[in-house]
């Protein structure tokens, strides 16, 4: 990929593996903002704003280092695209979703907004974490950082239940409690499978929210989260009316092994934008 690093603006020149809103509106990231051409992104602390042209699109950020990480530019997406391209079943999803980069997220947020994600729509989703941001984070002064871990442990379970959790809030609170004894820089040195067994020992997380924090979070590609829409597309392309999604995950990261989070990614935006049932 073409890029251009800036004092304060990354230029990136190949539309043909990068869409802005492709890759903002796959699942894999809530505190975000689009409106027509233009976006703003926040991550931790920081943000950036986005704008597509013709034959570009430029990244405004006094992060410069942080966002070409973020938005994982270095990757060369066209040879991914490739082998994935090879599975006929596979094709048409990669195509429609040719722009759609995975996000390298920090894994403290993925692991906060994802449990707040389960069984809950994007909106709820996002005035979520909204709530917990301008109550929590850090004042920026264009807008408030997703709160530190010290400083969410302060929340209360009522606070959490003010946030618009519900039932999550519980889940919530015993989990920020637990994190506090946990070095998340310990959960990137484990390997895959004790990364997963300790994810699914907090409260509130489940397969599906284990294998989404690894994928956006830890930058593990070869795992595939099965929500509604991958259960629907695995019951199309197979033409079978599985309910196990754990056996559905095995299957699927068994045939697409190291490159399952993106073709996860591929399936997911296509059959959720198309509805295919």
């Amino acid at each position: 990929m073409k890029i251009k690093k800036l004092n304060k603006k990354i230029i990136v020149y190949d539309l043909k593996d990068f869409n802005i809103k492709q890759t903002l509106e796959c699942g894999q990231i809530f505190r975000f903002n689009i409106e027509g051409n233009n976006a703003i992104v926040y991550s931790q602390d920081k943000m950036a704003k986005l704008t597509t042209y013709e034959d570009r699109i430029e990244i405004e950020t006094k992060d410069v280092e942080y966002f070409v990480q973020f938005f994982d530019l270095d990757r060369e997406y066209s040879e991914i695209k490739n082998v994935l391209r090879q599975d006929k079943m596979l094709k048409e999803a990669v195509d429609y979703g040719y722009g759609i980069r995975i996000l390298n997220n920090d894994a403290y947020e993925m692991i906060i907004s994802f449990i707040i994600s389960a069984n809950n729509n994007i909106s709820r989703i996002k005035k979520s974490i909204e709530y917990l941001c301008s109550h929590f984070g850090k004042n920026m002064g264009e807008y408030h950082a997703f709160p530190t871990l010290e400083e969410l442990k302060s929340a209360s379970i009522e606070d959490f239940k003010r946030a618009g959790l519900g039932y999550r809030a519980e889940y919530m609170y015993g989990t920020v409690q637990r994190l506090t004894m946990c070095d998340i820089d310990n959960l990137k040195k484990m390997s895959t499978q004790n990364r997963f067994e300790y994810l699914l020992s907090l409260k509130g997380v489940g397969e599906k929210v284990a294998n989404c924090i690894m994928l956006f979070g830890l930058g593990e590609k070869s795992v595939f989260p099965v929500d509604t829409w991958i259960n629907k597309v695995y019951n199309d392309i197979y033409n079978k009316e599985e309910t196990n999604r754990s056996k559905i995950t095995k299957e699927l990261t068994d045939k697409y092994k190291d490159l399952s989070g993106y073709a996860q990614q591929y399936f997911f935006y296509y059959y959720r934008d198309n509805k295919k049932k």
